[in-house]
């Protein structure tokens, strides 16, 4: 194996995604829970209430489309040498996205599908600070008497982008490529019944700093599409809001609210009305340098321990 320098990553920042009917797109990328940052007319920039500039791009386009995440880097040498050793990389560019910056994209070598990769972006303030709320546990009250929880319908407030999936069509070439070329390394490998791992979730490896259990994740099938990106909400019962929002709405629910096994996160996915999966997740695993990386046979409950049953479809 090629020793390569590594291409150092500090966190996802966001999606780029193309629909066919954009009008459509918009109130249920409204409805989901982003706020419009920048409005372009075929370009729009949705945030969250965190600190990224934005974390989801809608462009109106003759197909629908997954148009690749980005990553913030740690340094501009980083992405000059993205730019040089990365396959049909462009070169180091300004970004006229809303918080600036620099960007390089790439081409991933299995399945030819665009990946960015940005530094220097302005963060933008914190818009929300929504409260964490005390809970009363059988043998141990947190709130005090007569402080009441109340809460109003509305959609869920995204925080930031978490996490994106794909399916790729050589899980043996992409999981050398990424753990290589970056500081991706595992938190699970899943095998299956022949010994061959086909999945993987993969985290930033920034040494003690505590991160995400997955940001990017994959797994090998026929053809090439994103599965889902998914998106941070402040806690189950904004993220239960959420749900019944969508579901009032009319929406097409995927799977949820349930929680998963392998990064625990509690989730709940939606069709988008261009036929893309979007996921709410709250209460997601963190890790760091210490963590081992688990290897596990995948099975009927490696994917949750509660919620509806796994639709057939959704590892398709």
């Amino acid at each position: 194996m090629t020793e390569h320098q590594k291409i150092r990553l500090v966190r996802i920042a966001h999606v780029f995604y193309t629909h066919k009917d954009l009008d459509k797109a918009r109130q249920f990328l409204a409805d989901f829970g982003f706020t419009i940052t920048d409005d372009r007319g075929d370009t729009v920039y949705y945030k969250g209430y965190g600190t990224e500039p934005f974390v989801y791009c809608a462009k109106k386009g003759e197909e629908n489309e997954f148009g690749g995440a980005a990553f913030v880097v740690e340094s501009l040498q980083d992405l000059e040498l993205a730019a040089k050793t990365l396959p049909k990389a462009t070169p180091v560019h300004d970004s006229d996205a809303p918080g600036g910056g620099k960007r390089v994209t790439f081409r991933d070598p299995v399945d030819d599908f665009p990946f960015h990769l940005v530094w220097g972006q302005t963060p933008v303030p914190v818009s929300a600070h929504l409260p964490e709320l005390d809970f009363n546990y059988p043998q141990a009250k947190h709130r005090p008497v007569n402080k009441t929880q109340r809460f109003q319908k509305a959609p869920a407030a995204v925080h930031k982008l978490g996490h994106v999936g794909c399916c790729v069509t050589d899980f043996a070439k992409a999981f050398e490529f990424y753990t290589t070329r970056f500081n991706l390394k595992p938190s699970d490998i899943i095998y299956g019944a022949d010994g061959k791992d086909h999945s993987t979730f993969l985290h930033l490896d920034r040494g003690m700093e505590q991160v995400d259990h997955h940001t990017w994740f994959f797994f090998e099938g026929p053809k090439f599409h994103v599965h889902h990106s998914s998106f941070e909400v402040h806690d189950f019962d904004i993220q239960s809001l959420g749900h019944q929002w969508l579901r009032d709405k009319g929406y097409d629910l995927v799977w949820g609210v349930g929680r998963h096994v392998l990064g625990s996160q509690i989730f709940d996915y939606w069709w988008d009305t261009s036929r893309f999966v979007l996921e709410h997740y709250v209460d997601g695993d963190l890790v760091d340098e210490t963590t081992p990386i688990s290897r596990s046979e995948a099975g009927p409950d490696s994917l949750h321990v509660w919620g509806p049953p796994l639709p057939a479809t959704f590892l398709q």
